[in-house]
This record gives C-alpha cells, sequence and structure tokens, in this order.
C-alpha cells in the first residue's frame, strides 16, 4: 500500500467490495428507515395534531418535519458507516491489514469508504421520500431534489465520520459521539424553525452542519428555492472535503504507522 493519491479503478474495487456485503444484508437498510417513520408517525403526526400548521409556509407539520427527518436519515445512515462499520474493520475484523499489501492507497481507501456510505445514505432517503409520498407528505416537485441533495448530506456526514472514527480508542468511545449527535439532532431546527431562537443564539445553530442539511433538504421540498440552499450546499461540500482531509492524514498514520 501506498500513501499516496487516489485512482478511481483502485477506488471503486473497494466500493464494489463493500457493495458485495451491502447486498447481503439488506435488511440494515430497511432498519436504518424504522427509526425516522417512528419521529415521523409520532412527532409529525401525533404532535403535529396539536401544532396544526407552521407560520410562514403554511403547510401541515409532518409535512414540515418530513424533510428535516430525511436529512436526519441520510446523515445517519452515511456516519453510521463510516464510523461504526469502519471502526468494526479496523479493530475487529482486521480487514485492513489484508489490504496494506494491495495497490490500494490510504487515500484510496478512506475515499472507497466515504463513497460507500454516500450510496448507503441515498438508500436510505429513497426510501424515505418514498415513505413520505404513501403518508401525503409531498407538497412540491421540489422534493425530487432531496435526493441529489441527499447525496450531498452523505458525502459530508460519511467524511465526517470517517475523521470521528480516527480518534477513537476503543468501543466505549461511540457514547462521546452520542453526546454530540443527539443534542445536534434535537436542536438544529429538525422540529422547529430557527426563528424560535433568540437572536444571538441562531448563528451559533446556523453552524451546525445538521442545520444545513435540514436547510438544504427542506427549502426545495417545500417548493422554496433561495440563495439559503446554495449557501448550504457549498457548507457541507467544504465540511466534506476538509474532513475527507483529515480523515486521509491520520488514517495514513495509522495504517502504515
Amino acid at each position: 500500500m501506498s500513501a499516496g493519491g487516489w485512482a478511481p479503478r483502485r477506488t471503486l474495487s473497494l466500493v464494489e467490495r463493500n457493495a458485495r456485503i451491502f447486498r447481503r444484508s439488506l435488511t440494515a437498510v430497511l432498519a436504518s428507515l424504522v427509526e425516522p417513520t417512528m419521529y415521523l408517525l409520532s412527532v409529525g403526526f401525533g404532535v403535529g395534531a396539536l401544532v396544526g400548521r407552521v407560520a410562514g409556509v403554511e403547510v401541515r407539520y409532518a409535512a414540515y418535519v418530513a424533510p428535516a427527518i430525511l436529512a436526519t436519515a441520510a446523515m445517519n445512515a452515511a456516519f453510521n458507516q463510516t464510523s461504526f462499520a469502519v471502526f468494526s474493520r479496523m479493530r475487529n475484523e482486521r480487514s485492513y491489514d489484508a489490504i496494506v499489501p494491495t495497490p490500494l492507497s490510504v487515500a484510496d481507501i478512506a475515499l472507497g469508504e466515504v463513497i460507500s456510505a454516500v450510496f448507503w445514505g441515498l438508500f436510505a432517503a429513497v426510501g424515505f421520500v418514498l415513505v413520505m409520498a404513501l403518508l401525503g407528505l409531498i407538497v412540491s416537485p421540489g422534493v425530487l431534489l432531496a435526493i441529489p441533495g441527499a447525496l450531498l448530506v452523505g458525502f459530508a456526514f460519511a467524511a465526517g465520520g470517517l475523521a470521528v472514527t480516527t480518534y477513537l480508542r476503543d468501543w466505549s468511545d461511540f457514547q462521546l459521539i452520542q453526546l454530540v449527535m443527539l443534542p445536534m439532532f434535537l436542536f438544529a431546527t429538525t422540529f422547529y424553525p430557527v426563528s424560535v431562537y433568540p437572536g444571538w443564539l441562531r448563528p451559533l445553530v446556523e453552524l451546525l452542519p445538521l442545520y444545513q442539511s435540514i436547510q438544504l433538504l427542506r427549502e426545495p421540498s417545500l417548493g422554496v428555492f433561495n440563495w439559503g440552499v446554495l449557501a448550504a450546499a457549498g457548507y457541507l461540500m467544504l465540511f466534506g472535503a476538509l474532513a475527507l482531509a483529515l480523515a486521509t492524514r491520520r488514517l495514513t498514520r495509522q495504517l502504515l504507522a
């Protein structure tokens, strides 16, 4: 293995390997839809019966919440693949030990794992859009843009998950991840607009990658098209690129030490 740059053919060989593994565990794809669907049914429809319509967008509460839960579904599916799955390959399965003698570089591994996770997040997103359609929560053709948007969300969090994984020492450290992911899910405007926060706090909330992910998917899904969507896309592209660069550098030290 080399520490150099990546080559498409080598990278795709790792993606193909992961695809074969995923193909044997399609139940995991279905499982990735259970949690977001439960949130949609319990909060979107349950709490939504008390809330009614959301001021400013004039849609049912469930329709307002659904695109945000879609963003979290793509986030979790991609992040889990480059955190739990990659850590298992590093520490338990020792998969990368078998890859070290091959021509693949560390950059090929990092990018290959991220691409694989992006597709996993895409599957979860497409499945959840179908759930939204079955529940009558599609309010604009712009929801079709949520699919390419989910690819970008998946890229950002897959790269972020891989970078975080390089800092983990053992399985107990995953508890620390939950201390970040759960509050971000609750406070990144998943269930309400950012306007509920005081003015001084809004910029901090807007810095959260999940907030930008929600903006990227929610606005078009509700038929709103503005420069904020492009800003969110740019944020996620930059976030993912920086995280991937950090992950590649740290994996080089760990795998070639």
